[in-house]
């Protein structure tokens, strides 16, 4: 019981001591990538987004309501720290449902000690966050409703856990996947089926993401069709890209733990299916249908490094049991060490971060990180860029124009410069590729208006392209952004004068990425 008690205390002592360490950095780092994006969800609540389920926009919500007091960035972030929280209770108590608590431990600890995880699902706004504790949630049930299939009452809290997962992303259609391979490798498992617990799961998991059919049904499946096109398009087997999916893992799970993952991973396959015990199936059978897929996508084309990672999750309960088992005869205070060891990699890395991403130390006096990458492609100035080019508008009275709007030619860049500015001007995408802003006004919205358009040289096109949309353009500012003394890039911020035609923005299919100009007589003439 004393021993019970001490891994117990273990465990709320991870999930104390790292959210706490979560929220800190939460607090500490401007926004990054695409956190501003997931905060315009919650400024347009709808059932669904071009991009994602909602899930995202409602946590990001919830976080602002809650925590904006004390900055916007810390209040998007706060419900993901929080759900990162609970999801490392879930993978503790799913692993102890199978394998006992040390081992429950053992698995948080991992969760924790890898860079995708635990430092960019456990710290940033995104939709693998709430998709993290859904998934594991969904799992935790499912092994519940296994230990007794005839109570209906656990299946629907399946269904429901389920649906969220799907409410969170498109993934979690692979988990039903993961069911039914199990039901093939455990026969005797099969009896649920003459139950009505797994039909009503099924059922109200369906219910539970029929908002977001609805959504695509009146939106032109676009979500659909989008997230479908990312995973298609086979032009022959590509190894250098699969190579390249191997490498990310590496790196995004740390390869101490990655190493572990993939010996545990080859040494259940070569036992082979009828060597597995029930706890062994059931994980398996949940790891497989991600990691095949998405590996298996990546023989022909570049896929996004985390796609597989959920296929990881399974396998870290039985790296832990793996461990637990070994060195059962380690001591409290060995444990400790151990787990403590795991965790200060991730932890230092997200410190480094953070240290240059605020006060630039790694970079040389052209602003060049370690001397090696250039400052365009530095991820870390984009957590510096947009605050001060927001304060450089504001002292320019261009948020206080009345008939003006701001506007970028990336999704990415318009949702970034719409947070830092507080949203005190409209802030709209002019390229085809608008995602969600998309849906979030109309092109013939902004004609008459005056558009202030934000030119950031990476990705960003030539201003005389705009042009023949507006009576005239011209340049307003240089806006450098400076770190640790250092210029690390220089926006331009142009006045388009009186917008004549619609911009046709928004994607719709192969065409090129930005839509034919209008015949210029058409300017010439109004």
């Amino acid at each position: 019981m004393t021993e019970q008690r001490t891994v117990v205390r273990a465990l709320w002592a991870l999930i104390g001591i790292t959210t706490l360490l979560r929220l800190a950095f939460a607090a500490s780092m401007g926004g990054y990538t695409n956190e501003a994006y997931y905060e315009m969800y919650a400024q347009n609540l709808d059932w669904s987004y071009f991009d994602h389920p909602p899930m995202v926009g409602v946590v990001s919500a919830v976080g602002l309501s809650l925590g904006s007091w004390v900055s916007p960035i810390f209040g998007l972030r706060f419900g993901f720290v929080m759900m990162f929280a609970g999801s490392t209770w879930l993978i503790a108590r799913l692993a102890s449902r199978f394998y006992g608590e040390r081992t429950g431990v053992l698995a948080a600890v991992l969760l924790n000690a890898t860079v995708f995880y635990g430092v960019m699902v456990g710290m940033l706004a995104g939709p693998d966050g709430p998709l993290l504790f859904f998934w594991l949630l969904t799992l935790e049930r499912l092994s519940a409703t296994l230990d007794a299939p005839e109570r209906t009452s656990t299946w629907v809290a399946m269904g429901a856990a389920w649906g969220a997962a799907m409410l969170s992303k498109y993934h979690a259609v692979l988990l039903p996947a993961g069911f039914g391979l199990y039901l093939l490798l455990r026969p005797q498992a099969r009896r649920c089926l003459k139950m009505p617990g797994p039909y009503l799961a099924i059922l109200t998991g369906i219910v539970i993401f029929s908002p977001v059919i609805f959504w695509n049904a009146t939106h032109g499946w676009a979500s659909f069709a989008f997230q479908g096109t990312r995973a298609g398009g086979f032009h022959g087997f590509d190894p250098e890209m699969f190579v390249e999916a191997l490498v990310a893992q590496f790196l995004y799970l740390l390869p101490w733990v990655w190493l572990g993952l993939i010996i545990v991973l080859a040494r259940l396959i070569r036992k082979g299916p009828l060597g597995w015990s029930d706890s062994e199936a059931f994980l398996m059978s949940q790891a497989i249908p991600a990691l095949g897929l998405f590996m298996g996508v990546a023989t022909f084309r570049r896929i996004m490094p985390h796609w597989p990672l959920v296929g990881f999750l399974p396998l870290m309960v039985l790296l832990a049991r793996t461990w637990s088992e070994r060195y059962a005869a380690r001591t409290s205070r060995e444990w400790t060490r151990f787990g403590t060891a795991l965790l200060i990699p991730p932890a230092l890395l997200a410190f480094l971060f953070l240290v240059h991403a605020n006060y630039g130390v790694f970079q040389d006096r052209q602003g060049r990180l370690l001397g090696l990458v250039s400052p365009k492609k530095d991820p870390t100035v984009d957590t510096v860029r947009w605050d001060q080019l927001a304060s450089a508008l504001e002292q320019r009275g261009l948020l206080d124009e009345p008939n003006s709007y701001l506007f970028t030619n990336s999704w990415r860049l318009s949702a970034e410069l719409a947070m830092a500015t507080n949203h005190k001007r409209p802030v709209a995408c002019f390229h085809r590729d608008a995602r969600s802003f998309t849906f979030w006004s109309k092109p013939q919205d902004w004609v008459g208006r005056d558009g202030i358009f934000i030119r950031v040289d990476e990705g960003q096109g030539e201003v005389d392209y705009y042009n023949p949309w507006f009576s005239r353009l011209e340049p307003l500012a240089s806006v450098p952004i400076v770190r640790g003394g250092v210029t690390m890039e220089t926006i331009q911020v142009y006045r388009c004068v009186r917008q004549t035609d619609p911009f046709a923005f928004g994607f719709s299919g192969p065409e090129a990425l930005f839509p034919t100009p209008p015949p210029r007589i058409a300017l010439e003439t109004r």
